[in-house]
């Protein structure tokens, strides 16, 4: 059964795009939400002008809505829900603002998508390491193919809650299930991480492909193997495999990897042009996760030996400076192989 939180406060970490827009999202629904961020300035524009200027700048706010650059530990189990939505090399040290005072009682929710680089660690793993196990048990991930802007002008998406527990899932889904944001639930969390994670590094290489001049025969090749070393990490890690074939993986892949509104994509494809890594990630204004996802994403698969050669010529684009055109050739003139292989 399906029980609604009682109405109260969000708190939502992270003011950038998707924080925003999930802000944006809660207070639509009856929600009042304290938005965290770090930058004191982009606090106080946010509460003055009930926009946030740098993200999603076009989107008025809701008068329940409140930026904040303070959390109080003391009160921080009286949120209904908690919202993590910052960039994932960020997630540890926004969390010890307050593991140590944090119990099971709000609603833990991960939107963060990507690899901690120093620990090989997925957002849930950072939590327990943080948090304790019990509350990481409880955590729920919401992912899924889901452009910031297009929730926040509340066109049609779906998206899935996942958790070890649950009944935590369904409560997330009771939040925030509306006509225009389905949520699905899932006990699979680890193989909705991961996917989330994965599907980036894919995107980069997406880009690049459109950018070098490639047309739909080689994408739909691309998408389709690069989901086929995301399922075969994800398996690794004790991920349920149709995991990959839902809105978790394949949908939000295919989002990630067909258009311009992905910043990971539009990396890709400047790179693909020409553009220097320095140049393109300047030029993106904001963080692209799928950067540094590719820089744990090849230390984690040398760890486990899980073959996956999309995210390994993108890694050697991004941090050895391989041509891209380089790592197109190395990619097509691999040896044949059959299809289906873990």
């Amino acid at each position: 059964m399906i029980t609604t939180p009682k109405k109260g406060r969000f708190l939502v970490l992270g003011a950038g795009n998707f924080g925003t827009c999930l802000a944006c999202h809660l207070a639509s629904l009856g929600w009042s939400v304290d938005l965290w961020s770090r930058s004191k300035t982009l606090v106080d524009d946010i509460n003055s002008q009930h926009k946030n200027p740098k993200y999603l700048s076009t989107i008025t706010l809701a008068p329940t809505i409140q930026a904040i650059n303070h959390i109080n530990t003391e009160s921080v189990n009286n949120y209904a829900g908690i919202v993590i939505a910052v960039p994932m090399q960020a997630v540890r040290e926004t969390i010890n603002l307050f593991a140590q005072h944090l119990n099971t009682t709000p609603l833990l929710i991960s939107a963060v998508k990507g690899i901690e680089i120093s620990s090989s660690s997925f957002p849930i793993d950072v939590i327990a390491s943080t948090c304790g196990e019990d509350i990481a048990e409880k955590a729920v991930v919401l992912s899924g193919p889901s452009f910031a802007i297009e929730v926040a002008q509340k066109l049609p998406t779906a998206v899935v809650a996942a958790s070890k527990t649950l009944s935590r899932a369904e409560a997330v889904q009771a939040v925030f299930h509306h006509s225009y944001f389905r949520v699905y639930t899932s006990e699979d969390p680890i193989g909705l991480e991961v996917a989330g994670a994965m599907k980036n590094v894919i995107a980069i290489a997406a880009g690049a492909c459109a950018g070098l001049g490639l047309q739909m025969n080689s994408m739909a090749a691309l998408i389709t193997r690069g989901l086929a070393e995301i399922t075969r990490l994800g398996i690794k890690l004790g991920a349920n495999p149709l995991t990959f074939q839902g809105l978790g993986g394949v949908g939000d892949l295919l989002l990630t990897c067909s258009s311009s509104k992905s910043r990971n994509y539009s990396l890709g494809f400047q790179l693909g042009q020409g553009l220097s890594i320095h140049d393109a990630l300047k030029s993106l204004g904001s963080v692209a996760e799928g950067f540094t996802t590719a820089k744990a994403a090849h230390k984690l698969a040398k760890t486990l030996e899980v073959e996956m050669p999309i995210s390994e010529q993108v890694y050697e684009v991004l941090y050895e400076k391989k041509p891209v055109k380089e790592a197109l050739i190395d990619l097509i003139n691999r040896d044949a192989k059959a299809e289906f292989t873990i």
